[in-house]
């Protein structure tokens, strides 16, 4: 009664293509400064933790540093973080690597 005609009806479906081009815009753009570099990152940390060796001098992620010196396995390493004094620590709490130790020498 006192709403017109023309208000009531409904344009076509492009008018819905072109709300939904937006929000699809910011999903790619959420995707690309946020989602990417983070799974960039992961992977990275992966791949240090993969490749920890004896002699690595690393930074846990509680601020401490020490040597590694032995791989006890694939969850755990040992650091010595003073003259006699190791302790054990979970590869995923290594926050990074500063120094490279010597490759283990294989005995023939």
């Amino acid at each position: 009664m006192f709403i017109s005609p023309a208000y009531a009806q409904t344009s076509g479906g492009g008018d819905f293509l072109i709300q939904l081009v937006p929000i699809l815009l910011m999903f790619v753009i959420f995707y690309l400064l946020l989602l990417r570099p983070q799974q960039q990152k992961v992977k990275q940390h992966r791949e240090m933790v993969a490749n920890l060796r004896r002699g690595d001098t690393v930074v846990t992620a509680g601020g401490i540093v020490g040597k590694v010196t032995k791989v006890r396995d694939e969850q755990e390493i040992e650091v010595e973080i003073a003259d006699n004094t190791r302790v054990r620590v979970v590869k995923g709490t290594v926050a990074e690597v500063r120094a490279r130790g010597e490759p283990v020498k294989e005995s023939a």
